[in-house]
């Protein structure tokens, strides 16, 4: 437990912050994926060995090619020096702003970025630090937001007070967002962290209120991992993409690991509807070949892991330990972000503190994002075009938006507009049908400003690949999905605009929902809610009630989950 003198100061530093915060948080709040646009990253410069300076410095260098550096530090002189010693011009792409903290985690207490009305205004949401002893990192948000005069909204005081650490927190950039339990511990009538304790009902109220957050996924803590920080063994790539760690069978946190994931699989889906993609990567050994449950007389390893890494727009900072297992985890990162500069940062002065470059940085989003949003296809058929979808938004509105695509690498690409609904974010295309075979494609978009993104961001060096299967291989896969209990026959009319049937089949009675959600996978009508009989069944809802876009009719069951595409119009 901690010192009562510590656990007061924490509270004293915390009630300091009254009057430099808003009370009332944004509209529509939307807290930003880390793969999106950023303007800066943030470190604080509280190194304790030379070898934590080398990786600080490496990061700064890596970050500045791509964006702002902020560095946080209690003297700037000092800093510079350290800098420039270590061959870094701190002229360009480097903010460096004079202020006390306790530690380098900035990952954990620093500012999280959000947006009003998905796109709107540049926020920052603060936490209460989950270190009593730390009452100067707490004071670090107010800093950086006022340094960027950004509004900042602190969850620091009751009723609406929410302990937290950014490190044990991912988001989708759409409304899902992942923690271990570790943060119902630190919100629990039981953590010497709070004065008001909040329930899991609480906690998700203040997570949507604040952040957008309504799909709030939270998994065991791990056993070996003594701060129980997600991003230790699981990262984000995207909508649809989980990054896990793995261990050999039955080794530290292995099976914890596995069961975390099998629970998402079974209860989640992505705000598509679908299932989750998930890519596994080594969790390495310590350099004497153990790992960190082995017995202290055998010497245990540190919890090596290659998740806790950093999107910096079109970089990633991956950790790195030994070249044996570095080369196959930076080519799995290379496999799985193509056209990325993937660059590895050795963290064995550091990762025996239980961290590694995410945990020492924090990002910081543009102030007009040009937001591209899509569930990317990953497979098609041979004898059928292949249809695209995003939901594409900026402040000032959208130009226009095209897909490109091509199936040789050393061919350039081809391309077909993008058109948009009449009404809301959503903008299609159709990729004409493909042989066999790989398929490249991106999206770019122009705001009306002018401005132009692709995503992936490094297109058309980087771009999404899709399986185009034969059509042997189509009825195989087919047959596959539907090896269900369940299949949702074609909808009809679609497009729609009045009465619409969901006709559905079963082999059994079975207990679903059926929803309507829209792009962003917000469930936006719950169009059925009870026993499905065996055999066909039909389902209707009235369309013209909806706004006309591009939707998803959802079928959801403890055997897995469906869905159909919809246009409303």
């Amino acid at each position: 437990m901690k010192p009562i003198w510590c656990l007061f100061l924490f509270q004293i530093f915390s009630i300091q912050l009254v009057g430099q915060v808003n009370n009332m948080p944004f509209e529509n709040p939307r807290a930003m994926a880390e793969w999106e646009e950023l303007q800066a990253i943030i470190v604080v410069w509280e190194y304790e060995t030379e070898g934590i300076l080398d990786i600080m410095t490496q990061i700064v260098a890596a970050a500045k090619e791509e964006v702002e550096v902020i560095i946080v530090c209690e003297d700037i002189e000092d800093a510079i020096y350290d800098l420039e010693n270590a061959g870094i011009d701190t002229q360009s792409n480097i903010r460096l702003i004079e202020s006390d903290a306790n530690s380098m985690w900035v990952r954990d207490y620093g500012p999280n970025t959000v947006y009003a009305n998905d796109v709107d205004t540049l926020g920052m949401v603060d936490w209460i630090y989950n270190r009593a002893d730390r009452p100067l990192d707490d004071i670090v948000p107010s800093v950086i937001a006022e340094a960027l005069n950004v509004p900042l909204f602190s969850l620091a005081h009751c009723p609406e007070r929410v302990v937290h650490t950014g490190g044990n927190f991912m988001s989708d950039g759409l409304g899902t967002a992942f923690s271990t339990n570790l943060v119902l511990e630190e919100n629990s009538a039981s953590s010497i962290f709070t004065t008001c304790p909040l329930s899991a009902a609480d906690l998700d109220n203040y997570m949507n209120k604040y952040m957008g957050i309504d799909t709030y996924i939270k998994v065991e803590e791990l056993h070996w991992d003594s701060i129980h920080h997600i991003d230790m063994h699981m990262k984000l790539l995207d909508e649809k993409t989980l990054l896990v760690g793995e261990y050999p069978e039955g080794v530290a946190d292995g099976p914890q690991i596995e069961a975390n994931l099998q629970y998402i699989l079974s209860n989640f889906t992505t705000t598509a509807g679908e299932s989750f993609e998930v890519i596994r990567i080594e969790m390495p050994p310590g350099g004497n070949g153990n790992y960190i449950d082995a017995p202290w007389w055998a010497g245990p390893g540190p919890n090596r892991t290659y998740t806790n890494a950093l999107f910096v727009n079109k970089t990633i900072l991956v950790p790195t330990y030994e070249p044996q297992y570095d080369e196959p985890a930076l080519a799995i990162w290379e496999d799985a972000m193509p056209g990325y500069n993937i660059v590895g940062i050795e963290c064995n002065d550091i990762i025996g503190a239980m961290g590694a470059i995410h945990c020492i940085t924090k990002e910081v989003g543009v102030e007009k994002p040009l937001w591209i949003t899509t569930n990317r296809v990953v497979e098609a058929c041979e004898s059928e075009p292949i249809d695209i979808t995003a939901c594409i938004k900026h402040a000032e509105g959208i130009s226009n938006a095209a897909i490109f695509y091509r199936t040789d690498p050393n061919q350039p690409y081809d391309s077909t507009e993008m058109n948009i609904g009449i009404f809301g974010c959503d903008w299609f295309g159709t990729i004409p049908a493909q042989p066999a075979g790989q398929l490249q494609y991106y999206i770019k978009a122009t705001a009306s400003n002018g401005k132009t993104i692709n995503r992936p961001m490094p297109a058309p060096v980087g771009y999404f690949e899709v399986d185009v299967l034969t059509l042997d291989e189509c009825e195989v896969s087919v047959e596959n999905s539907f090896n269900s209990i369940f299949e949702i026959n074609p909808i009809f009319p679609n497009p729609a605009s009045a009465i619409t049937c969901i006709p559905v089949v079963s082999k059994q009675k079975i207990d679903a929902e059926i929803e309507l959600i829209d792009m962003l996978g917000r469930t936006i009508e719950t169009i059925f809610s009870g026993q499905i009989p065996e055999g066909a069944s039909k389902y209707f809802f009235d369309a013209q009630q909806f706004t006309s876009g591009i939707y998803f009719i959802q079928i959801k069951t403890a055997n897995g989950i469906q869905s159909q595409k919809l246009i409303l119009k």
